[in-house]
């Protein structure tokens, strides 16, 4: 089944379960529920294109650019009252720990979820879409943390929606601020076959990352929040500090 646009429905069903787990504000039990649901779209999306393994790097790279536009991006207003009226350093600092507690979690309720998995052979093929999962939803995460930031340092990125997605899109994958100074940054409404590459090899070495919790001692629960808590840290540290670096020479 397709929607009015053309889409699989399944690509929908993916966006506004990544829009929901962006937020900052989902429980551990609502966390699972979404992950579950995701992998389960995720399965049906991929069935549906035709992708043979799970982690296609076209087929997510196309969800991902598709969902981006539905996660929920906070202006610098929303964001003071959410965080007790913090500005500048402080409110990026606070971003920053939300967002790596936000994939953590993740990672500890996809773990768990693949370990169950594993833990019943006839489905253990399953488990990889589990993780699938767990990289798009961190990738949400981490882009709505890529444009927060930007609000934090008063940065605004111009134009449409669609274009604002692009440019916080290329952001991530390049793990560093949107550049303003560069002829055109922030202007087109279609992600360029450059950006997209950064953008595929971005997920792909996530997922990879992720599928290391899948060892012969399966602790994927553990090993797979400290891992998100970890990388979205960086993620957000290296971000602040271009974002810091291109005020600086203003």
């Amino acid at each position: 089944m397709s929607d009015e646009a053309g889409r699989p429905a399944t690509d929908d069903e993916v966006a506004d379960t990544l829009g929901q787990l962006a937020r900052g504000d989902v429980d551990r039990k609502e966390r699972r529920r979404l992950l579950r649901r995701l992998a389960a779209s995720l399965a049906r999306s991929a069935k549906s294109a035709g992708v043979r393994g799970a982690g296609g790097g076209r087929w997510l790279t196309d969800l991902v650019v598709q969902a981006a536009p539905r996660v929920p991006i906070r202006d610098l207003a929303t964001l003071m009252q959410h965080h007790d009226g913090l500005t500048g350093d402080e409110l990026a600092e606070a971003l920053v720990r939300s967002a790596s507690r936000a994939t953590a979690g993740i990672g500890a309720a996809a773990g768990a979820l693949a370990t169950a998995e594993w833990a019943a052979p006839p489905t253990l093929l399953s488990a990889p879409v589990q993780l699938v999962a767990e990289t798009v939803a961190i990738a949400a995460v981490e882009i709505k943390l890529v444009a927060e930031l930007h609000e934090a340092y008063g940065v605004t990125v111009p134009g449409s929606t669609a274009q604002r997605t692009t440019a916080f899109l290329t952001a991530w994958a390049r793990r560093r601020g949107v550049d303003l100074a560069r002829p055109g940054a922030g202007l087109t409404s279609v992600i360029g076959s450059a950006s997209r590459r950064e953008l595929r090899d971005q997920l792909m070495r996530r997922l990879g990352r992720n599928l290391t919790t899948l060892g012969p001692v399966f602790t994927g629960a553990l090993i797979g929040a400290e891992l998100n808590r970890r990388a979205t840290r960086g993620l957000g540290e290296a971000v602040r500090r271009d974002l810091l670096a291109r005020r600086a020479v203003r």
